[in-house]
């Protein structure tokens, strides 16, 4: 079910988070909205472990050939592909659950949302993720479903240059996932899975390189935009957060390029990494600092 997977559900506080500026720790709907986005965010945690489940359960034989995947339960033998498959329609119906407990009343609906990222995942651990480029951009998809699913939730709305932002960033952490692959499988990429087969560490490098740039640019721009400054000050203060960002991209690039474990984002930030971790902790903090500071 991949619990350490579920940080990337932190994309679906991203809105409230953001928004927090315009709707007030204190006003009376403020700890509605909280609890629905958490209830969002619980629905995509669910709805991620049951896509992980039926994901393990297709690549059993392939897993079984990886160096790593291998010590997967179901790979490994642990529990048994029935096991696995009720467990994830388990996690399907307790996914709609939570989304429908997230949907405010009269509200645009997190139910559609959480189902169109099971559905669309279901499809890439079918079949889309064997197709090179297009196997990114679901993964991306994802992301920017989780930030839309958290702006329903928060009745909030969501700048379009972090939705920019995240499609970038969400291209950038897969583009670099298949470059971590393909350096610890060498030869044997193509083998495991077709995608890998289709890209090049040239090619993986140099997109890499744009995505990180693209995400740096539109994070930079929402810091200065118009609407944020009515959220977090006048004075631009969110900009100064921008060089923790920086950092974070610039330290995950080197680790892949290393090969120091720069292929899971999730278990970077759960100490795979001190100063990717320390970084990402001030950027945090500082954002928090800029959103209360002078109110």
């Amino acid at each position: 079910m991949r619990p350490h997977q579920w940080v990337k559900n932190v994309f679906v506080l991203a809105a409230l988070v953001f928004a927090l500026g315009e709707i007030g720790p204190d006003a009376p709907t403020a700890t509605e909205r909280i609890v629905r986005v958490l209830f969002a965010a619980g629905a995509f945690c669910l709805g991620a472990s049951a896509i992980y489940l039926v994901n393990d359960v297709v690549d059993v034989e392939s897993d079984r050939l990886h160096p790593t995947k291998r010590n997967r339960p179901i790979a490994a033998g642990l529990v048994s592909v029935p096991v696995a498959l009720v467990g994830s329609v388990a996690c399907v119906a307790g996914a709609l659950v939570l989304a429908h407990l997230a949907t405010p009343e009269g509200g645009q609906s997190v139910v559609i949302v959480v189902s169109a990222y099971m559905f669309s995942n279901l499809l890439y651990s079918l079949k889309l993720k064997q197709i090179a480029i297009v196997d990114a951009f679901i993964i991306a998809l994802g992301f920017l479903l989780r930030v839309v699913a958290g702006a329903y939730a928060a009745a909030a709305p969501v700048s379009h240059w972090i939705l920019l932002s995240t499609l970038f960033l969400a291209l950038f952490l897969a583009f670099c996932k298949r470059r971590a692959e393909i350096d610890l499988l060498g030869a044997e990429a193509a083998q495991h899975r077709k995608n890998l087969g289709q890209y090049t560490p040239q090619f993986l490098d140099q997109a890499t390189t744009v995505l990180a740039a693209c995400a740096i640019i539109t994070y930079s721009m929402y810091t200065v935009d118009e609407e944020t400054a009515a959220k977090f000050g006048a004075d631009d203060r969110l900009v100064w957060t921008v060089p923790f960002v920086v950092f974070g991209l610039f330290r995950y690039l080197l680790l892949v390029q290393r090969q120091e474990g720069g292929g899971s984002p999730t278990r970077m930030l759960l100490g795979g990494d001190a100063a990717f971790v320390v970084n990402a902790a001030a950027w945090g903090a500082a954002v928090l600092g800029c959103l209360f500071w002078g109110k």
